[in-house]
């Protein structure tokens, strides 16, 4: 054997050895590719496709920072309704909101379904407030143009006079259950709405209306199915210095109300707003109240938070806002009248009130401070008179309040 044999011998062995270990080798299989969440664009900025569905779910909300002030209901005898810890004839206190958005929403064949859900928390006056636990505040299904669950009253949707206090009449949020059909800006909704009153009749409201580019005007009527001697709970500072609770609203089964609006947009300016909003109740309903006075808790939130909540016979107001880029302001008035009514005062027998009129001013001043990061100056006026009617004195009640907010959207 020479070396030359040697040699290639050796090489074809050690090929030999290398095939076989080269069968032996494991070889890794390729991950499978990662779902990542995709944007949907289809209903607008913020939805993403919840992976492995065709949902599109979009989260938002905000967190706020608010100081209140509101100072004392004072009647024209000198007396002081509204007073703080310390005896002083004012209230001021800190407040504090987180809130949360939920928009889930998908095509079928019977339109748009849609889930929105909305929960929030509110920590008034800190340490000390145990008020902060999250509560559902508004949730409901939409199919096509069915509406049905827990959101604001169809008598107060899309309303309201351009200020954060936007001074409707019968403001609450209501179990519902509701169709709008829309077609070429035109919308004709009727709503069943749940009274609480634990009987099968609900009450009932329509609304009719045409939105364009250069605004929108509507007209809206509500049926009130309230029982007899039906109560509605206030606190009204102007009966010969007594309170009032439990205001009665007569004996009528039922209570008809109607409302209607005009907004027009860039009338006077380019980037501003104007709307007129008027209400007539044919009987005290609680389609048709308002609330009028606050405290340093209550100011500036949304629902049932006020000192006096009168049944409203006739309301008119305006409100016009105006941007100048991140700087905005905006100003609203109402004025109206209550029905005639009798109340169970705090101490005594019931009394015979009359009626009141009362008006209310707003102003409020609002920057972005940056992007996602608001805040808003608001400052009120009001006042309540009673007319002197039933042999009774003249008497009215006046208070000054207001807030500063700072707002982190997200």
């Amino acid at each position: 054997m020479n070396i030359k044999s040697l040699l290639l011998g050796s090489a074809a062995a050690l090929v030999a050895v290398s095939g076989a270990r080269a069968a032996d080798v494991i070889v890794p299989v390729a991950p499978e590719p990662t779902e990542y969440v995709k944007v949907c664009d289809v209903y607008g900025t913020g939805f993403y496709y919840i992976p492995g569905t065709e949902t599109c779910l979009s989260i938002g909300g905000y967190v706020r920072y608010q100081i209140n002030a509101a100072g004392s209901i004072t009647d024209d005898n000198g007396r002081e309704y509204l007073v703080n810890d310390e005896g002083d004839t004012y209230q001021v206190g800190s407040q504090v909101r987180v809130r949360l958005n939920f928009d889930a929403r998908e095509e079928t064949e019977l339109g748009t379904l849609r889930a929105v859900a909305r929960i929030q928390a509110t920590n008034t006056f800190g340490a000390y407030s145990n008020d902060a636990a999250y509560r559902m505040d508004q949730g409901y299904i939409q199919l096509g143009g069915l509406t049905m669950g827990y959101l604001d009253s169809l008598w107060t949707e899309d309303d309201g006079l351009l200020t954060d206090t936007d001074l409707p009449v019968g403001d609450y949020q209501t179990n519902r259950i509701s169709y709008t059909y829309a077609q070429d800006g035109f919308s004709a909704a009727l709503s069943i709405e749940d009274d609480a009153s634990g009987d099968w009749i609900p009450d009932v409201v329509g609304r009719l209306a045409y939105s364009g580019g250069w605004g929108r005007v509507y007209i809206a009527g509500s049926y009130d199915e309230r029982q007899s001697g039906g109560l509605i709970d206030a606190f009204i500072p102007v009966v010969g210095g007594i309170g009032i609770t439990d205001i009665d609203t007569g004996g009528d089964d039922g209570a008809f109300a109607l409302k209607g609006g005009l907004s027009l947009k860039d009338l006077i300016a380019s980037d501003s707003e104007l709307r007129i909003e008027g209400s007539y109740a044919f009987d005290p309903s609680s389609y048709s109240t308002i609330g009028l006075f606050s405290n340093a808790a209550t100011l500036g939130t949304d629902l049932d938070n006020v000192l006096a909540t009168v049944p409203v016979e006739w309301q008119v107001g305006a409100g016009y806002s105006q941007a100048f880029g991140k700087l905005g302001v905006a100003v609203s008035g109402v004025y109206g009248e209550t029905f005639d009514f009798t109340a169970n005062p705090l101490v005594g027998p019931s009394v015979d009130v009359g009626g009141f009129s009362y008006y209310k001013l707003v102003g409020n001043v609002g920057y972005e401070i940056t992007k996602n990061f608001d805040m808003l100056a608001e400052v009120s006026y009001t006042n309540l008179d009673r007319d002197g009617d039933n042999g009774a004195a003249d008497n009215s009640a006046d208070q000054t309040a207001g807030f500063l907010r700072f707002v982190r959207s997200f």
